[in-house]
């Protein structure tokens, strides 16, 4: 008589499922229980996906917030739409090209960009860098990114359209978003799978991340 297969995680109930995480069948509970905490879930699996429909996420207290000094108004939100995109792209794709990341480290990324474009805007010119590498990684790209749309549009109409202010408001609207979002497990990625409706990579096509011009 055979033996019988058993989870590879408890190795006590039978398996339901298999878990690319692992490459290993397991049981449903613990997949629910293990998800996105011990397990690095691809944001393509079949069962994360479907958890994702039905995940209770932590309460929000907009009380709580940082930054509730910097106040976004529908207006600003409407007349800064494209570099609402454009700065979710690039915060898309650093997620993307930075192995291992987590929502916790989008987190300290968008605390770092906030805290450098707060004191941009105010005149000074201090650089706030964490110390989380994987934060680093994302802010690093992420101003690349925005230097190279500056020289271009500089380029193209001899100024620099884009305003530190407009910049800091986008990116406190990325953070707030991504508090609301995430899911508050260790290995969460709810925030950056978000990002994929909310504003899609390009195609493989030559289009620069910010997708259409947001310059007039």
């Amino acid at each position: 008589m055979s033996e019988r297969t058993l989870c590879r995680l408890c190795e006590k109930k039978p398996p339901r499922r298999f878990c690319p995480a692992i490459t290993a069948e397991i049981c449903a509970p613990c997949c629910g229980a293990e998800r996105e905490q011990s397990l690095n879930c691809p944001l393509d699996c079949e069962h994360l996906r479907e958890a994702r429909k039905h995940e209770k996420l932590p309460e929000f207290d907009a009380r709580s917030v940082p930054n509730s000094d910097i106040e976004l108004t529908d207006s600003f939100l409407d007349r800064n739409q494209d570099l609402a995109i454009f700065t979710g792209r690039i915060l898309l794709l650093g997620a993307l090209d930075t192995q291992g990341i987590v929502d916790s480290d989008m987190r300290d990324a968008l605390d770092a960009l906030v805290r450098t474009y707060k004191t941009a805007d105010s005149g000074l010119v201090y650089q706030s860098r964490p110390t989380n590498t994987y934060a680093a990684a994302v802010q690093e790209r992420f101003q690349a990114e925005v230097q190279r749309f500056r020289e271009m549009v500089a380029q193209q109409t001899g100024t620099h359209a884009v305003k530190e202010k407009d910049l800091l408001g986008v990116l406190v609207f990325w953070q707030r978003m991504e508090l609301q979002r995430s899911n508050g497990r260790r290995k969460g990625r709810a925030f950056i799978d978000s990002l994929f409706l909310l504003v899609p990579p390009p195609g493989e096509d030559g289009e620069s991340p910010a997708g259409a011009p947001i310059i007039e």
